[in-house]
C-alpha cells in the first residue's frame, strides 16, 4: 500500500534484523534498539542534525557517529550576503562510543575536544543547541545559544529497507520549531526571534548501503499568520512502502506522494523546478547559495550541494486547500555519497 501510515507502537527491526513494517508515521511510533542491527557495528549510522535560519542568515549542526567514522560540523550561513562556511571535526572508530540517543524524544549529546564542545538537549516542549567552536574561521570563535520550542504537533518519521539487504533507514524530521537565541561570529551576533524564525532536525539512525545518492529538501515559514513547513526527498531504499513527501499547516501533517527534483544540469545555482504526481507541490526555485562539499579519499568520497533558495508556487492540503509560496526561504539538496 503506497503511503502506508504506521501507528501501532513496534520495535522498528524484526529478530532478523530487517525492518518489521516499513511506512511513515506522525510520531515515533517504532523502537529503535542497536541490539537488534545484525550488520556490522563500522556500518551503523546515528546523527541528529539541526538547521536554524530566518531570511538574512542560518546555521547548521551536526553531530554524528557513522561507525568507521564520527563528524562534528558547524555551518554559518549569510543569504543576505551569499556566502557560507563549514567546520567540520573527524574523529576515526567512535562506533557507538558517543551513545547517541535510541529516541529523538530525550537524550542529550555532548560532544568534546580541545577546539569544540557542542552539546543538544532535549527537554519537554524544547530543544537547545550551544556551541562553543574555537577558531572556527580565520582564528575567530563561533558561540551560540539556541533554543527551539517544540509544541506537540507533527512530524515525519520513516522506517525504510533496502529491497533483500539488510540495510534500513529510520528518520525523523520536525519541522516549524520555533526559534530564539544568538549566535556570534567576527564581533556580529545574529539574533533569532521565535515571531519570524524556525528551526528543524533531522534525526536518523541506520545501515546504509555503500554507494547512495539522495534528494531532500525543506522549509519552514509563516503563511496566512500560521506556522507552514514542508519536507520532501528521495533515493534512500524502498520507498514503495511510503514516501516521506508531505506539508506541515497548523502542526498538522499533510502527506503527500511522490515529488520530482528537477536540477540544472551543470550549474546548481540556475533556477530549479519540482513536480508531484498528485498535483499538489508545484515549485519553481530561485537559488541564492550552494553549500558544496566534496570529499574523496581511498574508498570514501562525497559530493553535496545544500542549495538555499526562494520558492514560488502552490501546495495543497488534504482538504483541498491551496498553500501560495512566494519567495518562501527554503533549502534543496542533492547529495552522493560513497561510504
Amino acid at each position: 500500500m503506497r503511503n502506508h501510515e504506521v501507528t501501532q507502537e513496534q520495535y522498528l527491526l524484526d529478530t532478523s534484523g530487517r525492518i518489521a513494517e516499513p511506512g511513515w508515521a506522525r510520531r515515533p511510533v517504532w523502537q529503535y534498539d542497536r541490539n537488534r542491527i545484525t550488520a556490522p557495528r563500522f556500518r551503523i549510522k546515528e546523527w541528529d542534525y539541526y538547521l536554524v535560519m530566518n531570511e538574512d542568515y542560518g546555521a547548521a549542526f551536526t553531530l554524528s557517529d557513522d561507525g568507521y567514522i564520527g563528524l562534528q560540523s558547524v555551518s554559518l550561513l549569510n543569504f543576505k550576503e551569499g556566502w557560507e562556511h563549514t567546520e567540520t571535526i573527524l574523529t576515526p572508530f567512535p562506533m557507538g562510543k558517543m551513545k547517541m540517543p535510541p529516541s529523538a524524544e530525550k537524550g542529550n549529546i555532548l560532544y568534546r575536544d580541545k577546539r569544540l564542545r557542542m552539546e543538544f538537549q532535549v527537554e519537554e516542549g524544547k530543544r537547545t543547541i550551544s556551541c562553543d567552536f574555537k577558531d572556527f574561521y580565520q582564528g575567530k570563535p563561533f558561540y551560540c545559544e539556541i533554543s527551539l520550542e517544540q509544541p506537540d504537533m507533527d512530524r515525519i518519521v520513516m522506517a525504510t529497507p533496502w529491497s533483500g539487504k539488510n540495510a534500513f533507514y529510520y528518520n525523523q524530521k520536525i519541522n516549524c520549531m520555533r526559534a530564539e537565541g544568538y549566535m556570534s561570529y567576527d564581533d556580529v551576533t545574529y539574533w533569532f526571534a521565535p515571531e519570524t524564525d524556525y528551526g528543524t532536525l533531522d534525526w536518523g539512525r541506520g545501515v546504509w548501503t555503500y554507494d547512495n545518492t539522495w534528494y531532500w529538501g525543506s522549509g519552514n515559514g509563516t503563511v496566512g499568520g500560521k506556522p507552514f513547513g514542508f519536507n520532501i526527498g528521495y533515493g534512500f531504499g524502498d520507498t514503495s512502502a511510503a514516501t516521506e513527501n508531505i506539508l506541515f499547516y497548523e502542526g498538522r501533517g499533510h502527506k503527500l506522494d511522490d515529488v520530482t527534483f528537477h536540477i540544472p544540469e551543470g550549474d546548481y545555482m540556475k533556477p530549479w523546478l519540482f513536480t508531484s504526481s498528485d498535483g499538489r507541490f508545484e515549485m519553481e526555485f530561485i537559488p541564492v547559495l550552494d553549500r558544496a562539499a566534496s570529499l574523496s579519499a581511498a574508498v570514501v568520497s562525497s559530493d553535496q550541494h545544500q542549495v538555499f533558495g526562494r520558492m514560488s508556487g502552490r501546495a495543497v492540503l488534504d482538504d483541498g486547500r491551496f498553500i501560495e509560496l512566494k519567495d518562501f526561504l527554503c533549502f534543496a539538496e542533492r547529495v552522493h555519497n560513497k561510504y
